[in-house]
């Protein structure tokens, strides 16, 4: 029987793609959501600062989903680590960004929101990375903010004891000012990419990780305060340091 999943194959091949708004000399969006001026940002350490001693091959082979973790915080110099290993800028170039991870086109389309457990510096809450300057911004600074998620996880209780868990949103005209519909297809393929980075740069600091696909995705969209299509959820992930 067909169902959605297989139209969603079908109707976004390529022979069905109409002209692109990329195409049509349309203006590029954004690379990045504007900071809110109301919220206070924190700089980030020099992420190359963090000392690494795990060889690539080694970080692969330890990968795992891991959901139990110690109750040692992260410090803020690592969570600089990881955020610039999914989803840092390694060089502009007039209206293109060239990052850490590899995207469709070099569109990047995601957000990254992080909410910190347990990490030195930083209150329980929602924050934002701002990639383009390497900072946080605060988005929901509350201690109840964590069994929110959890409940819009179906109940995922590692992610309380986790010290950071990832979540990453969607910004789809990003892609699809380029793919049109085509584009939601890399934007999920995208999220693979920025999670297994993930993985191995936690490996690299000693911290185990979980992605989490099973959500439900109205209630993570209205906890970020987002519409959900033109900027959704796709992906989240956990991290905290090994037991």
């Amino acid at each position: 029987m067909d169902g959605i999943g297989r139209e969603f194959i079908e109707r976004t091949k390529y022979k069905y793609l109409r002209m692109s708004d990329q195409a049509k000399n349309l203006p590029q969006p954004p690379l990045e959501l504007e900071a809110e001026s109301d919220k206070k940002i924190i700089v980030l350490p020099q992420p190359k600062n963090v000392n690494v001693n795990i060889k690539l091959v080694e970080a692969m082979e330890n990968r795992r989903s891991l959901r139990r973790y110690s109750d040692k915080p992260l410090t803020l110099e690592e969570l600089s680590f990881l955020l610039w290993c999914t989803q840092g800028v390694r060089q502009r170039y007039h209206n293109v960004t060239f990052r850490m991870v590899p995207s469709a086109g070099a569109r990047h389309a995601f957000e990254t929101y992080i909410l910190a457990n347990n990490v030195y510096g930083l209150n329980t809450g929602l924050y934002r990375y701002l990639a383009l300057e390497h900072k946080l911004q605060e988005v929901i600074i509350s201690t109840e903010i964590t069994d929110k998620l959890v409940e819009a996880c179906l109940g995922q209780t590692f992610i309380i004891n986790s010290a950071v868990t990832f979540i990453w949103v969607a910004v789809a005209y990003r892609m699809t000012w380029r793919y049109g519909e085509r584009g939601y297809r890399y934007m999920f393929l995208d999220a693979g990419h920025v999670a297994q980075n993930l993985y191995l740069a936690a490996e690299g600091i000693g911290c185990g990780t979980c992605v989490i696909g099973a959500y439900d995705d109205d209630a993570v969209n209205r906890l970020l305060g987002i519409d959900g299509k033109e900027q959704f959820a796709i992906y989240l992930a956990a991290v905290g340091k090994k037991i």
